[in-house]
């Protein structure tokens, strides 16, 4: 196993994510990400790391325009076709579990058609991940192929968390929060471990980027999130509202939105998007002097402030807080606003360090002396996939 590679692959809307990693005595180690964005939007393009690995690859757009022809390309250039005996196998990022995938799992045909079946879940994901499983099983029959799931961390979350105020039917129906982010927050828990960081008993972690969600984290187990049963409750996100009142969602359909209008109100042009009328990038909102883009801004921290308070009741009391994400590791400015908001729990910055903290690539502590510690850690989703890939394909990680 020794020397063999594994590809882990992220596959989005328009983008597919993917990174390749080695193992070694000391676990499976990243040489290569990259990803090819723009896919089926008239021009791809190719982000590789490092950048000398870049010059080697010709890539051309107008041959890479489906996830199909990037998966094609991909393998081609990796040899996992030419040389399938150095790999392992594909790991893959799975949005939705549902209640049936709770723990990572090797990906048999008969689990492929039930992640289909899961695609009403998650609409704008699901289909992605599924198709790119489905592509890669043609190509490569024999490679194993891991899925990994954002759920599968909250399956621990009791029921008088996970359940809605609705009759027993819909909850057998699967109708829940189930919450997403997990391979984002079982990252940083391994981190931690593998850092010698003792985990304490009263965690959250703020998984702030494109997609925001807050955990809660009792004695390493997940407790509750802020994600509900989709990916837009919550926070306040990129282009996704949060939590929303459904009867306003009622009351559009009412007045005739149509079921299209309103997804695509929920998913694309609402958040800081829609709140700014300007972006849903959070650097181009926060340096914007515009009125709307400083409202966003406000409503954005405010949120993640009072949910943060609301997790700190289901967890009785805070013993850490940490930040991740896109924006959570690079953004001191919001860093430092949540925490303005969020004082009363203890919460108290050391502005310097703070300030200090973007691009982070070791554990960055950002509170005062004696005060609740906030600690900034980078994630890595894709490593949580190789190591669970190792263990289930050729032993422990």
């Amino acid at each position: 196993m020794e020397g063999q590679q594994l590809l882990i692959i992220n596959a989005g809307s328009s983008s597919l994510k993917f990174a390749v990693y080695r193992l070694s005595a000391e676990g499976p180690m990243a040489t290569l990400r990259g990803q090819i964005a723009g896919i089926g939007q008239g021009k791809t393009k190719l982000d590789l790391t490092p950048d000398e690995i870049s010059a080697a690859w010709t890539f051309d757009p107008a041959t890479v325009d489906s996830h199909r022809s990037a998966l094609r390309f991909l393998c081609d250039r990796l040899g996992l076709r030419e040389r399938p005996q150095d790999w392992l196998g594909i790991g893959h990022r799975i949005v939705h579990g549902g209640t049936v995938f709770t723990h990572p799992a090797v990906l048999t045909d008969r689990d492929i058609a039930a992640l289909e079946g899961l695609i009403p879940l998650a609409p704008l994901h699901q289909p992605h991940n599924v198709g790119a499983i489905k592509a890669l099983r043609a190509m490569l029959p024999q490679m194993p192929q891991v899925g990994c799931f954002d759920t599968a961390f909250h399956a621990s979350n009791p029921e008088r968390v996970a359940r809605f105020a609705l009759p027993e039917k819909y909850w057998q129906q699967g109708i829940r929060r189930y919450g997403f982010h997990g391979l984002s927050y079982e990252a940083i828990l391994a981190r931690l471990r593998r850092e010698n960081i003792a985990i304490p008993s009263r965690l959250v972690i703020a998984h702030l980027g494109n997609g925001a969600s807050l955990a809660a984290i009792r004695d390493g187990v997940g407790l509750a999130t802020t994600m509900g049963f989709s990916t837009l409750d919550g926070l306040v996100m990129g282009t996704r509202p949060g939590m929303i009142d459904p009867g306003v969602l009622l009351h559009l359909l009412h007045q005739g939105m149509g079921l299209a209008a309103l997804e695509a109100l929920l998913y694309r042009d609402s958040g800081l998007l829609g709140l700014s009328g300007l972006s849903a990038d959070m650097k181009t909102v926060s340096h914007s002097a515009l009125p709307q883009a400083k409202l966003a801004i406000d409503i954005y921290c405010h949120r993640v402030a009072v949910e943060l308070g609301r997790l700190a009741a289901e967890l009785q009391g805070l013993d850490m807080l940490i930040f991740t994400g896109g924006v959570g590791e690079n953004a001191d400015e919001i860093r430092a606003r949540i925490a303005g908001e969020s004082g009363w729990l203890g919460i108290t910055l050391d502005g310097e360090a703070n300030a200090r903290a973007r691009q982070v690539t070791r554990i960055e502590t950002i509170s005062r002396p004696r005060a609740l510690p906030v600690l900034v850690v980078s994630t890595d989703e894709e490593g949580i996939i190789a190591r669970h890939c190792v263990k289930l394909l050729g032993g422990a990680a």
